[in-house]
């Protein structure tokens, strides 16, 4: 069987029809731009994608474009919306048709946007970064730092040409109190995608000679709305939330307060909010100085009238009250007095009884010591009338055997011999 083939433009073209046949309506779908660029005659030719939440692995993608007279009104309408510049990176809700072109392929033409869906996305963004600086303890650091008394020396974050910039000093320096303010510019970016760097660069630059400063401002007068995404990221906003000095934030926008004004000390919607912010604050100490000089003109002389008076009270009752020391004294000797008189004659008696005592014992010891010495002398005589040599001497005579006196004449046997003993002498026998 023969089959007549088809050219690529012819096939193309039947792809084309196909597609305006099976799909003549407008959808509704949401995607990511990965690119957005606009060309010389004001089309913006854009690259949707679709990634996986898990691996963030591309599911799909596919070309748009937004013809000029659709972008010239599309573009500022989201962005004024939104607060943020239609760029890659964000998620969008757009309303296409499908189309195929025999030369470009599969298209998408967008002709209408949901800034509501974007909106929805940024607010999830910033919620995902306060509740990691909150997890990480660091939210509201910055917060509970004390604004000094005295802030006059202001380090100032801004872009050197924004108008905003010139509006602060101007304010400052023009201040109905005549406040001197001491302020020194540390250059940023504060609009694209350098932001972020620039303004955690300028924050170091400050925490360097952080002693020198009292306050830091962030000022971005003026500009697009659309530019405020750079002050939403987490680096951003870590490094504000933990910074030393407390920072002001004056970014000139009155949506939605950006991720560093959520973090920072205290939030103004300008530049010249933020000037009278520190005037105010610094018009709040003047006062509570000038009441405390008040209070010290005023008070202190009654004060010290009081205190004289009561010093004239004390010296008037010290003449009287001496006296009654004196005699409370003179009272308090004469009864220590009397206590030693009393302590001194009991003690006295106490040692002349001692002494009578002592006398009494001598003779009682004496009259002791005779009596022992005659029962001695009785029993030294008992104890020699006792004495063995003595009634051997009398003609008594003592038999041993075996070393033992014999008391029985029935403990001997016969054969035993026996040694008698008398008194010069001894002499063995043999019992018969």
């Amino acid at each position: 069987m023969e089959h007549t083939p088809l050219s690529l433009y012819e096939l193309n073209a039947l792809v084309r029809q196909s597609v305006r046949l099976s799909m003549p309506d407008a959808y509704w779908v949401q995607a990511e731009l990965s690119d957005v660029r606009t060309n010389y005659s004001g089309h913006c030719y854009l690259e949707f994608v679709q990634k996986d939440p898990k691996s963030n692995a591309l599911l799909a993608k596919a070309r748009g474009i937004v013809w000029s007279n659709v972008f010239r009104e599309l573009k500022p309408y989201f962005e004024r919306e939104t607060g943020q510049a239609f760029v890659a990176g964000l998620k969008v809700l757009v309303r296409v048709t499908v189309d195929f072109h025999e030369l470009y392929g599969y298209s998408l033409t967008v002709s209408d946007i949901d800034p509501t869906y974007t909106l929805g996305d940024m607010a999830k963004r910033r919620r995902e970064i306060l509740q990691r600086l909150e997890e990480e303890g660091v939210l509201t650091l910055n917060k509970e730092l004390e604004l000094p008394e005295l802030t006059q020396r202001i380090a100032v974050i801004s872009s050197p040409t924004a108008a905003g910039y010139g509006d602060f000093c101007d304010q400052l320096e023009r201040n109905a109190f005549g406040f001197v303010f001491y302020t020194k510019l540390f250059p940023a970016v504060m609009q694209g995608e350098q932001v972020e760097a620039s303004i955690i660069r300028a924050l170091n630059r400050i925490n360097a000679g952080h002693g020198r400063w009292d306050v830091v401002v962030i000022i971005r007068g003026g500009g697009a709305t659309s530019d405020l995404s750079g002050f939403d990221t987490y680096e951003l906003a870590t490094n504000c939330a933990q910074f030393p000095i407390p920072i002001i934030t004056g970014i000139g926008h009155e949506r939605d307060d950006t991720v560093i004004d959520k973090v920072a000390h205290t939030r103004v919607k300008t530049p010249t909010a933020a000037a009278e912010f520190l005037i105010n604050h610094l018009r709040e100490t003047a006062d509570r100085l000038e009441a405390y000089a008040s209070f010290f003109y005023q008070e202190i002389p009654s004060w010290l009238g009081e205190q004289k008076e009561r010093l004239d009270r004390f010296v008037a009752r010290i003449p009287a009250r001496v006296q009654m020391r004196i005699q409370n004294e003179g009272f308090r000797q004469e009864r220590l007095v009397k206590r030693v008189h009393l302590a001194w004659q009991a003690r006295m008696m106490r040692e002349t009884y001692r002494l009578q005592l002592d006398g009494r014992l001598n003779v009682a010891l004496q009259s002791r010591l005779q009596r022992e010495g005659g029962r001695l002398q009785l029993l030294e005589q008992q104890v020699k009338a006792a004495s063995p040599e003595l009634l051997l001497q009398k003609g008594y005579s003592i038999t041993l055997k075996n070393g033992k006196a014999v008391t029985d004449a029935s403990a001997l046997h016969p054969g035993d011999e026996v040694v008698t003993r008398v008194a010069k002498g001894e002499f063995k026998s043999k019992v018969l």
